[in-house]
């Protein structure tokens, strides 16, 4: 069953709310309020129930929007920004951006979806996306020279967005190669870059954000995970987070569209969360072993082998060994 937002809008405030009252103002029946309830329980958020009082969310809900998403990004980053659509729900704001980009999208558009019923991390992996707690936005931009210049535009971004969050007060932020934002060992965030378009000419990019800010407790995530609310121990504002990101997003592509080629590999060596330790790359017919030593200039991993020389990875997927 999906969401049923309108009962998370009633919801949002964070109080009580009987299920008679509840379904008054929904028109339907308290039966047909707890299957509502049921649905959003199942996307993880928490919804208490006490007898006499009603039901609750466990945390208030911050909705985004335009304006105040706008207030919170840098005055140089709204003169970058194209459309910017916000939508309650949808499959995935990549895939509503590579839809769009086919129908003369300007560049420096933005989507953001308050749920993904289909999000996607890398190489397909379902990205949990709670209603109205996370962020999931990706931004579109079209370049006329081809994809050499975007070869580590996952990592740039990673280090952009680090950045700008470390500006908020978020602290203990690092990259994990190539596109993983984590704190510790855990995931906070992820970055999805897909490419259409001519590899010598016209590209089309559309990189996709999914950020958490306050997961809830009862998430079915199999793997480490965090959220920003709990590492910060303070309730961030979504759309100030927002901002933030999609500013410093617009910038690094409107700096690549130009061929602005800023000093950004130093920075790898403050946010690199793989430094110095022992990792196994993994594809889907093999695997190796090395240690980590920091990435070159196209963005690839320079891995040096268990018992052999140095390697220089473009892509795969780096489990960090646990017993270093």
């Amino acid at each position: 069953m999906q969401a049923p937002l309108d009962l998370l809008a009633l919801l949002g405030d964070g109080r009580f709310h009987s299920g008679e009252a509840l379904g008054e103002r929904l028109g339907v029946s308290r039966a047909a309020v707890w299957k509502r309830i049921r649905a959003l329980r199942e996307t993880g958020l928490t919804v208490h129930a006490v007898r006499g009082r009603g039901y609750r969310l466990d945390a208030p809900v911050e909705w985004l929007e335009a304006g105040r998403i706008l207030a919170a990004m840098p005055a140089g980053a709204r003169r970058l920004l194209g459309d910017l659509e916000i939508v309650p729900v949808l499959d995935s704001t990549n895939a509503r951006l590579l839809a769009r980009c086919e129908t003369g999208l300007p560049s420096g558009s933005a989507c953001l979806a308050e749920m993904q019923r289909a999000g996607r991390g890398r190489r397909g992996r379902r990205w949990l996306s709670p209603p109205a707690r996370n962020l999931y936005l990706s931004v579109y931009w079209r370049f006329e020279a081809g994809v050499a210049a975007l070869s580590a535009l996952s990592v740039r971004l990673g280090l952009r967005l680090a950045t700008a969050l470390e500006a908020m007060g978020i602290e203990g932020l690092r990259v994990k190669w190539p596109n993983d934002l984590l704190i510790g060992d855990r995931k906070v965030g992820g970055i999805l870059v897909e490419l259409r378009g001519d590899p010598l000419g016209t590209t089309r990019v559309v990189a996709g954000i999914g950020l958490n800010l306050g997961m809830p407790d009862a998430a079915p995530i199999d793997q480490p995970w965090a959220d920003l609310a709990t590492a910060t121990r303070r309730r961030l504002s979504r759309n100030a987070v927002a901002g933030a990101v999609l500013g410093a997003s617009l910038e690094l592509l409107h700096e690549l569209a130009e061929g602005e080629e800023a000093a950004w590999q130093p920075l790898w060596s403050r946010y690199d969360a793989l430094a110095g330790r022992r990792v196994r790359v993994l594809w889907p017919d093999r695997s190796l072993e090395g240690t980590a030593m920091g990435i070159d200039a196209s963005g690839a991993l320079l891995l040096r082998e268990t018992g052999g020389g140095m390697r220089r990875v473009a892509s795969g997927e780096v489990s960090i060994r646990t017993n270093e």
